[in-house]
């Protein structure tokens, strides 16, 4: 009897603990909409680009088709045309002639930024807008990546193959707090508020490295577990990103019963960005692990994820 009221008071005070930070209410407002950007300030941007040394530039966002694996039910076509040339020699006496495309698809594809309107726990989402208070057919009426600034920030990219020492980090691998700290440290990096963290696993290899296994690649996928993305939360960064399709480990670790949950502490709980696959094999093969991050968000109104290519700066 003794044994379980201690129990039930333990669970209580986690329960009261829980509830006293209020992940609801933003540390920078009711009316918040950009979450963790606001790390990102006039003063920190100036900071970013002194780590600019050579100029080399990266793009971060892989090549998209209808070919890449993508969440389900997610896919996308493309349509190339030639609006009123058909039987012409085109358009005026100067023959001009042109071609438009057409994209039939899901935005979260590919490379992609999930906006703070995403994830949520149990219809509540970032800053605790309720499901049906801003989610509508059309667009979301708070929260669309039309409300994101520009993200230009220091980079950190952690390679993750170089600390486990395996060329694709085994699937269903969890990065954990103790793990991010000791790849920090074996890489001589440390992580500070208002960064952008980018984790290498080798796993694009799988889509066109020697032996590729695009089934493998988008079914499961090594990445940050519970306590890591904890970690984030705590050390403050804007976004954290992967070269992987979904940022967080599948199979989720032993002990997690949840969906997603790395997800949910990340986004609705702390307004922190993910950013899902980024290709950072050329960063990782120059041994580049801080950098300037720059990435304009296309600013479609009420849209909740969006393709993206941004760009690291040496």
């Amino acid at each position: 009897m003794k044994n379980s009221l201690i129990s039930l008071l333990f669970a209580s005070a986690v329960v009261t603990g829980a509830s006293a930070q209020d992940w609801t209410q933003s540390p920078w407002g009711p009316d918040d909409e950009v979450g963790a950007a606001n790390h990102i300030t006039p003063e920190s941007v100036l900071a970013a680009t002194k780590l600019v040394t050579t100029g080399k530039t990266y793009p971060l966002g892989m090549v998209v088709d209808r070919t890449i694996p993508a969440f389900a039910p997610r896919s996308m076509s493309l349509t190339i045309l030639q609006p009123n040339q058909i039987e012409t020699h085109g358009l005026g006496g100067n023959h001009m002639t042109y071609n438009d495309d057409i994209f039939m698809g899901w935005l979260g594809i590919g490379p992609q930024i999930d906006g703070l309107g995403h994830i949520g726990i149990d219809h509540v989402y970032y800053n605790g807008n309720k499901y049906a208070d801003f989610v509508k057919a059309d667009g979301l009426t708070k929260l669309g990546v039309e409300k994101v600034p520009p993200i230009v920030t220091r980079g950190v990219l952690l390679d993750m193959a170089k600390f486990y020492g395996q060329d694709i980090v085994q699937e269903g691998t969890p990065y954990t707090r103790e793990d991010i700290m000791a790849a920090a440290e074996q890489q001589g990096v440390v992580l500070r508020k208002g960064d952008v963290v980018l984790f290498h696993s080798g796993w694009l290899n799988l889509l066109d490295g020697e032996d590729p296994d695009p089934k493998r690649y988008g079914g499961v996928e090594p990445g940050i577990g519970i306590s890591g993305a904890e970690y984030m939360a705590e050390i403050g960064v804007v976004a954290v990103g992967a070269d992987t399709w979904g940022v967080e480990a599948v199979p989720f670790e032993e002990g997690n019963d949840g969906v997603f949950k790395a997800h949910q502490i990340l986004i609705p709980q702390h307004g922190i960005y993910l950013l899902e696959n980024m290709d950072t094999r050329a960063l990782a093969a120059d041994g580049v692990n801080e950098f300037l991050f720059v990435l304009g968000v296309t600013r479609m109104k009420g849209a909740v994820q969006m393709m993206i290519n941004p760009v690291a700066i040496r």
